[in-house]
């Protein structure tokens, strides 16, 4: 019997996004079959920042656009950001030991068939296009998210 987890992703936290994606390609390590249903702040971890655009958004979703994170990187930390300087102190923690960075296990999550959805409330209310997110990210609505999630061994929300 094939094991099944799924993430419901809703931070845009740097270190909470780490912890997600760290787990889900440990999962897939272990042929466990993985999705991470992406909503609201978690929608900035699969922001593709070189595809953002104002084309056909009104000005408050142009506004929440450019005040926002533009991608994985751009995330701030959950505690003792200070301005992004906490971030630039773990980061600098994460190189002295050789750590992988967020965009590293994004990648590799991608590279693994890890499953990424979108909730397409979401992604309406925040006013993001399909065209300004991963193109393996596949937007769905609550229900089918829902069934995905009944049907697994192990659902985690972060």
């Amino acid at each position: 019997m094939t094991q099944r987890m799924n993430l419901l992703m809703f931070s845009g936290d740097y270190d909470k996004a780490m912890a997600a994606l760290i787990l889900a390609n440990t999962a897939k390590e272990m042929d466990v079959e993985v999705t991470i249903f992406f909503a609201f702040w978690g929608l900035f971890l699969v922001r593709d920042p070189e595809k953002a655009t104002d084309e056909d958004k009104t000005t408050y979703e142009k506004m929440f656009g450019r005040m926002t994170p533009k991608g994985p990187e751009d995330l701030p930390l959950s505690k003792m950001n200070f301005a992004g300087i906490g971030k630039e102190m773990l980061l600098e923690m994460m190189e002295d030991d050789k750590a992988p960075r967020l965009i590293d296990f994004l990648n590799g999550a991608r590279k693994k068939g890890v499953k990424f959805y979108a909730c397409k409330l979401s992604v309406d209310i925040m006013g993001f296009k399909q065209e300004e997110l991963l193109p393996e990210l596949e937007i769905i609505e609550a229900k089918e998210y829902l069934t995905d999630a009944l049907n697994s061994n192990m659902q985690l929300f972060i």
